[in-house]
């Protein structure tokens, strides 16, 4: 198998990954949708979630591709249970640096009682979903999780590397080791990085405005092309 190094070459391979087993695929996405909703309770719930539903994407992937390479015979909730407790610790990170922009903000601003807002907002009130349509209703549960998916993606490479999560749930590396190795193989590929980081915040912004519905399948796209790019970079031997 020869080795993909380009943000054109991870996105086909992502799209054809995706349909080696849909099923899952759609189940994960449905759950993601549901999961995101959280942020309407409560905002610092609905970052968490979003951020260990991205990460579990991840090792969603690695299951299927093992399934489908006949490396595990195990169910797809032995490959969720193993992501799990990183993907949380992940989200308790990125919500704890949501939370520390956020609170600095509205302290400048002299806007405080927007900091206890953070962690419980019941705003169902008629305004938001009577005579809406779909999509605006859509707009107003997943507004969040959009600015959420650029944020996290924002922090994870400047704090650590693009390939940071993959490098410790599948090779157990620590933080500091992951990143020294996800910066050093991107060293000569940031050309890739940049493109797939662009792309991805560009469809964010799609969904943010014109396409809320898709945001769940988004963040199930940007899971698969962090293993795929993962895979081709790290697995693949040429």
């Amino acid at each position: 198998m020869k080795k993909i190094e380009t943000f054109g070459g991870w996105l086909q391979q992502s799209l054809l990954f995706i349909m080696l087993d849909p099923w899952i695929w759609w189940g994960y996405t449905l759950s993601v949708g549901l999961a995101l909703m959280i942020g309407k309770i409560s905002l610092a719930l609905g970052v968490c979630a979003a951020v260990a539903s991205l990460f579990v994407g991840v090792g969603v992937a690695k299951y299927i591709d093992m399934k489908h390479t006949g490396q595990t015979t195990r169910p797809l909730s032995w490959a969720i249970n193993k992501s799990l407790p990183l993907a949380i610790l992940a989200g308790i990170g990125m919500t704890i640096c949501w939370f520390a922009f956020m609170a600095f903000a509205n302290l400048l601003s002299g806007e405080y009682g927007k900091i206890l807002d953070f962690f419980l907002q019941l705003d169902f009130s008629d305004a938001h979903l009577k005579r809406k349509s779909v999509r605006e209703i859509a707009s107003w549960l997943y507004d969040y999780a959009n600015v959420a998916l650029i944020f996290t993606l924002l922090m994870l490479c400047t704090f650590g590397s693009w390939f940071s999560y993959p490098l410790m749930l599948f090779q157990d590396y620590t933080w500091s080791r992951a990143k020294n190795l996800g910066d050093s193989t991107l060293a000569t590929r940031k050309k890739a990085l940049y493109y797939m980081l662009g792309f991805i915040f560009f469809e964010a912004l799609m969904c943010g405005s014109l396409t809320p519905l898709l945001t769940p399948v988004l963040y199930m796209l940007t899971s698969t092309m962090m293993y795929i790019s993962y895979k081709y970079l790290f697995e693949v031997k040429t």
